[in-house]
């Protein structure tokens, strides 16, 4: 009778019940944590092979607007790497298009390739182009999946026109034999209009694929 007993009590306990319970919810049974994809999937590595063709389709693409510098579309393309794909993706997608530059195929719009990217005046744009798309998708992630078009502009004036350029600039600066800091401000100062449109037309197309695509990108939490 004292096994009995025992077994009695221990059915009774509700200690017991709440320790069975605590193990259930630490393994996941009443609050189980979200998932993480912690990989690339084959429809990720998809999608940057996709994106990074793009930008190379539309590197050759210029809009001549009168006397001024002609508008290209290289960094359209990158502002929309990082505002459709999100920071991860957007990020390899210009990663493997900068990686195709410095190997020495011609996708740059300048027409620079190779080492030579290096040692020329548009180094610090052309190694900031993974940044800007970095940028502009953590910033497009925290507004989703309700994103609007002002903020996907802003993302891609943050993104495309403020970081570019706050590398672009020095490098130019430092890369070239007759500008310094100033002159080189004032000469990237020409390509502001085409990009302040450019930011423009990337957040409006980034707005119509998240909606029409709303699980394209998981949301980044804040």
């Amino acid at each position: 009778m004292p096994t009995a007993a025992r077994r009695t009590s221990t059915s009774n306990d509700p200690s017991a019940s709440s320790d069975s319970s605590a193990s259930s919810t630490s393994a996941g049974g009443d609050h189980p944590r979200p998932a993480t994809r912690r990989g690339l999937t084959a429809r990720d590595l998809a999608l940057v092979a996709a994106f990074c063709a793009l930008i190379v389709a539309l590197v050759p693409v210029k809009v001549p607007v009168g006397g001024a510098a002609p508008i290209v579309l290289q960094n359209l393309g990158i502002m929309l790497a990082g505002a459709v794909l999100g920071a991860r993706r957007g990020f390899l997608a210009v990663l493997l298009f900068v990686v195709l530059a410095v190997a020495g195929l011609p996708v740059l719009a300048s027409g620079v390739r190779g080492l030579a990217i290096f040692t020329g005046p548009t180094v610090g744009f052309v190694v900031g182009y993974p940044v800007v798309a970095l940028v502009i998708g953590l910033l497009v992630q925290r507004f989703l999946p309700r994103l609007h078009v002002m903020a996907a502009v802003g993302a891609c004036l943050v993104g495309g026109i403020v970081v570019s350029y706050a590398l672009g600039i020095p490098g130019m600066a430092w890369r070239s034999a007759k500008l310094d800091l100033a002159g080189a401000a004032t000469f990237s100062a020409t390509f502001l209009p085409g990009d302040l449109v450019k930011a423009v037309v990337a957040g409006v197309v980034a707005t119509a694929v998240h909606k029409a695509l709303p699980d394209l990108v998981p949301a980044r939490r804040r």
